[in-house]
């Protein structure tokens, strides 16, 4: 049903940081407007410490601001692309559901192009100076669509693997040499069915490091020439897949049922795009203390989560201001703790004030967490419709009904 409605909706779609500033009297005009508000923030909701973070993020909100934050919990963002879109087209204006979505992608593409989102407001939040644009791209270009303002960055985000070393020592640092490890330890590997954003991701991975010339990721897709840019891509799954767990004839829906898989010892290689995601769940006891994580040589991909509101928002004030309460170090900072979510931060951490930059600096991010240093190059995420033809052309040859 979710392959559905994306399709559904994809067819009809088709510096440095600085301190904070007092609020200007427009901001101020903001944050009157806001008290009170309802804010109803649509999010995936399927994984518990992500949605007990945004219950954090609700509190906060209410004790600074008195916003109301209401979690409207999604199992695929395309579920509220197609509620906006529905509103559109029936003349709804104002007063939409949709306050603020988590978004990304292929859903941000389209509703820019829809003409679904208002803005652009972004970089005239109060706490837009504090984010590192120069040091991180991808904060303003989402899979290489400029955001121009029309969704704010709250969290970084880059592929690792991950492993438990106590049972595997080392582990293969490529594709190539990731399908002869599969081969030779069948049925401890697999990834989520797509079109989950996890599977997607891994197969755009593979993609990358398999097909001749990269670059070409960052264009849209050429329908002349997909065939045979992506045919290493169908040769390496071709390869893997009778090697999967349950031999391919199964996938796990989503990341929490990745990582699951991996904490009962039934495969032996998982992967996240949180690279504090590991010590998360060991510090949850969730996970072996023997844990750790990897990327490949070559670099891993790396993108942002943002939060977008919708043109017809009914609570645009009140949007606002959770957007600017995401970008707080703060904030930022308890989702940096891999006691909480282990996410990387879309701030310049260098550049805050001292009081701030010691509450990253006071954060213990955990044995299987890669420093900074070690998490090599984050690849810029492809253009959307790679996404799009790789999950539909995935589905034609493996699709397993679940």
């Amino acid at each position: 049903m979710k392959t559905g409605l994306l399709a559904t909706v994809a067819a009809l779609l088709l510096g440095t940081a600085a301190p904070a500033q007092s609020p200007d009297p427009g901001w101020q005009a903001v944050l009157d407007a806001a008290e009170g508000q309802t804010v109803y923030w649509h999010a995936w909701g399927g994984d518990p410490k992500i949605n007990a973070f945004i219950d954090w993020v609700g509190e906060q909100a209410m004790a600074r601001h008195g916003v109301t934050l209401e979690q409207v919990k999604l199992s695929d963002t395309s579920e509220a692309v197609a509620r906006v879109l529905g509103e559109q087209q029936a003349g709804r204006t104002t007063g939409g559901a949709v306050d603020l979505i988590w978004i990304n992608g292929e859903n941000f593409l389209a509703m820019k192009r829809q003409g679904l989102l208002s803005g652009p407001f972004a970089e005239a939040l109060p706490n837009w100076p504090l984010v590192d644009v120069a040091g991180k791209p991808a904060v303003v270009t989402d899979f290489t669509e400029p955001t121009e303002g029309r969704e704010s960055p709250w969290a970084m985000a880059q592929l690792v693997f991950e492993y438990d070393s106590a049972r595997l020592p080392e582990p293969p640092r490529d594709a190539a040499a990731l399908l002869d490890w599969i081969k030779a330890n069948p049925g401890r590997f697999t990834y989520p069915q797509p079109p989950d954003y996890l599977g997607a991701t891994f197969l755009k991975q593979v993609l990358h490091d398999t097909m001749a010339d990269p670059a070409l990721l960052l264009q849209p897709v050429d329908s002349e020439t997909y065939a045979e840019v992506t045919a290493p891509l169908w040769a390496w799954l071709d390869a893997a897949t009778p090697h999967l767990w349950r031999e391919g004839r199964a996938y796990p829906q989503n990341e929490p049922a990745l990582g699951q898989l991996l904490a009962d010892g039934e495969t032996m290689i998982s992967f996240a795009l949180n690279p504090g995601r590991a010590s998360a769940v060991i510090a949850a006891g969730e996970l072996p203390e023997t844990v750790r994580t990897f990327v490949f040589e070559g670099g891993t991909i790396g993108n942002a989560s943002f939060v977008a509101i919708p043109f017809n928002a009914a609570h645009e004030a009140g949007a606002k201001v959770v957007a600017n309460l995401l970008l707080d170090p703060e904030v930022q900072a308890r989702a940096q703790d891999p006691a909480v979510l282990g996410f990387q931060t879309v701030l310049d951490v260098a550049a805050l004030p001292e009081a701030d930059r010691a509450r990253f600096d006071a954060l213990d991010l955990g044995a299987a967490t890669l420093p900074p240093a070690e998490l090599g190059e984050a690849l810029l995420e492809p253009h959307a419709s790679w996404m799009e033809a790789v999950t539909e052309d995935w589905l034609r040859r493996y699709g397993v009904a679940q």
